[in-house]
């Protein structure tokens, strides 16, 4: 849906996995920079009805969907007419932050989580792609963790370097309150900064794809006290070495699933 090394990388790492004979579903926001007619999305009908509750305002869920050309994959977009109608992703046209981006972040996690409970998927792995999708793993282990399809599946942070300060207010406190998530985890949002976000993640996470070689030192150094699985894709040409991101990819993911046997 666009040509950012991000988009790229999401769009590489899912075909590769796909190729090798996984299934794979891919979600992201319905951002209103997102042509329609042109990508051919169409609402699922069948996931309809469903609202997802963002400090006690009950919001329509809205599910579409689109096939990749030549590909056996589709992609599954949260929407909301109220946070994703916008023709801006994170910024207005000012690059003015959106005051509302923690709201977003909740619903794009918890709309994730309550299509694939109505499609009774069971991930065996989630990708979480920067800060933005960094609120998935916490409400999976503490909001949704007694839902099944989502035990025994591993995540992974996929860092690709791109960077915004602090892309979200602070009012996300209020939504992690509302929703009785533990303390623990509540107090590390009280200073919602990229990086605190990311680390927030990584505490969750069983390990991380990096994308970039200009990761935060913070960062690094974080992953390396953590002690988390580490598969390195900087470094990689997404339009010339996407065979060598492949064999990357899947001897990684082979050999654990080789470790976990």
């Amino acid at each position: 849906m666009s040509n950012t090394d991000t988009a790229k990388l999401a769009y590489k790492i899912a075909r590769s996995v796909n190729s090798s004979g996984a299934q794979t579903r891919m979600f992201m926001p319905r951002f209103g920079t997102v042509n329609e007619r042109k990508h051919q999305l169409h609402e699922v009908i069948r996931l309809s009805g469903v609202n997802v509750v963002i400090n006690d305002d009950d919001m329509p869920l809205i599910i579409k969907v689109a096939s990749i050309p030549k590909e056996r994959m589709q992609v599954y977009f949260i929407d909301n007419d109220e946070f994703f109608k916008r023709k801006f992703v994170f910024t207005d046209d000012d690059n003015t932050l959106f005051d509302d981006n923690d709201g977003r972040s909740v619903f794009f996690a918890k709309g994730i989580v309550e299509t694939v409970k109505k499609l009774k998927w069971r991930p065996d792995y989630i990708f979480v792609f920067d800060w933005f999708t960094t609120l998935l793993p916490l409400y999976i282990q503490t909001y949704y963790k007694n839902e099944p399809l989502f035990h025994g599946a591993k995540t992974y942070i996929v860092l690709t370097g791109e960077t915004i300060d602090k892309p979200m207010n602070k009012t996300i406190i209020d939504k992690l309150v509302f929703d009785e998530l533990p303390d623990e985890f509540i107090e590390k949002y009280k200073e919602p900064t990229e990086i605190n976000l990311l680390k927030n993640a990584l505490d969750l996470a069983d390990g991380v794809i990096i994308r970039s070689n200009e990761i935060p030192d913070e960062i690094t150094q974080y992953i390396d006290e953590k002690d988390l699985d580490v598969v390195d894709l900087s470094g990689i040409d997404l339009d010339e070495g996407e065979t060598e991101l492949k064999s990357k990819i899947i001897a990684a993911f082979k050999e654990k699933e080789t470790t976990t046997d």
